[in-house]
């Protein structure tokens, strides 16, 4: 039988957010394990070039994970290998179940577990993901040098992304589904400089076609003139949204319709001792800066609760 291991907090997720908090808390001298199923750092090591975020002109997203995390870890806040299946409130303690069967218990909680990318949801996409289908330039990239790519989305990941893929890729055209970018200004004013980007509005995918290898294109539909057609690619890059991964969490009542989980500005949930931040969060922007600041408010809230029980 797996060891139950005890703890003042536990962080679910370890992104800046998750790495934010236990900073702060451990600072506190609480103890603190961040829980992740993956890597430290989250999707910070899937982006190449960060440049929005203060502090530095401009800086790998592997890099900056790897410094978020040594200060995240030097006052001895701890990092564990799992995906949490069950959150569960007891009143002064929470516990917390992974799928490699370990159980952790701790008086307090931050969830930290950010999003994933919404799919198409057409036919093709499930068919040649890994085969032509990705949703992460910095990890598939390489392997479409000097080829034509599709990136569907007109938002900040879109553009950057497909600004990426410019390096590798022979053309790479954006199809938006609506009449215009909403991506930032600065990011789209570069964009329409690069030569090897074009944009296609009004425009929506609606089949990913391939032969029995991987995929050779996709099906439109203009969405203004009803005209159907057909764009010949070697790969498709989706960038729609993203969707919170709060699956564990769905028994206690915090989350909305949508499933972000519901906070108020001291990052505090509806359920005593349990906290949200980052990009899980019912939130108006989410970006690096804007989860290190929850992250920051949320280690010291905890802090203040954990002393109040005593």
């Amino acid at each position: 039988m797996a060891e139950t291991k005890n703890y003042d907090v536990v962080v679910i997720g370890a992104g800046p957010g998750g790495m934010t908090a236990a900073m702060y808390a451990s600072r506190a001298n609480l103890s603190v394990v961040m829980l992740d199923r993956g890597i430290y750092g989250g999707n910070l090591n899937n982006t190449a070039s960060i440049e929005n975020y203060t502090g530095f002109k401009s800086v790998q997203g592997p890099e900056l994970a790897k410094q978020m995390y040594d200060g995240a870890t030097q006052f001895g806040a701890e990092y564990a290998y799992g995906t949490v299946t069950k959150l569960v409130d007891k009143g002064t303690t929470k516990k917390i179940t992974t799928d490699m069967g370990e159980t952790f218990v701790a008086k307090a909680v931050v969830i930290a577990t950010g999003s994933t990318q919404r799919h198409l949801d057409v036919p093709g996409e499930e068919e040649f993901s890994g085969k032509g289908v990705s949703y992460c330039a910095v990890c598939d990239g390489a392997f479409f040098k000097g080829r034509d790519l599709v990136v569907v989305g007109g938002g900040d990941s879109a553009v950057e992304e497909g600004m990426y893929l410019t390096q590798l890729a022979a053309k790479v055209t954006v199809l938006v589904r609506g009449d215009h970018l909403r991506a930032q200004p600065l990011l789209q004013d570069e964009a329409r400089k690069n030569d090897k980007m074009e944009f296609v509005f009004n425009t929506s995918v609606t089949d990913i076609v391939g032969d029995q290898v991987k995929v050779t294109g996709v099906k439109t539909h203009n969405n203004v003139t009803g005209k159907d057609g057909e764009l010949a690619a070697d790969g498709i890059f989706i960038y729609v949204g993203s969707l919170p991964m709060t699956a564990a969490f769905k028994d206690l009542g915090i989350l909305d319709d949508q499933g972000w989980v519901k906070t108020d500005t001291q990052m505090k949930t509806s359920v005593p001792g349990i906290f949200a931040i980052g990009d899980v969060r019912e939130t108006p922007l989410r970006q690096i800066a804007t989860a290190v600041g929850d992250g920051a408010i949320a280690g010291q809230q905890v802090y203040q609760y954990i002393n109040a029980m005593k």
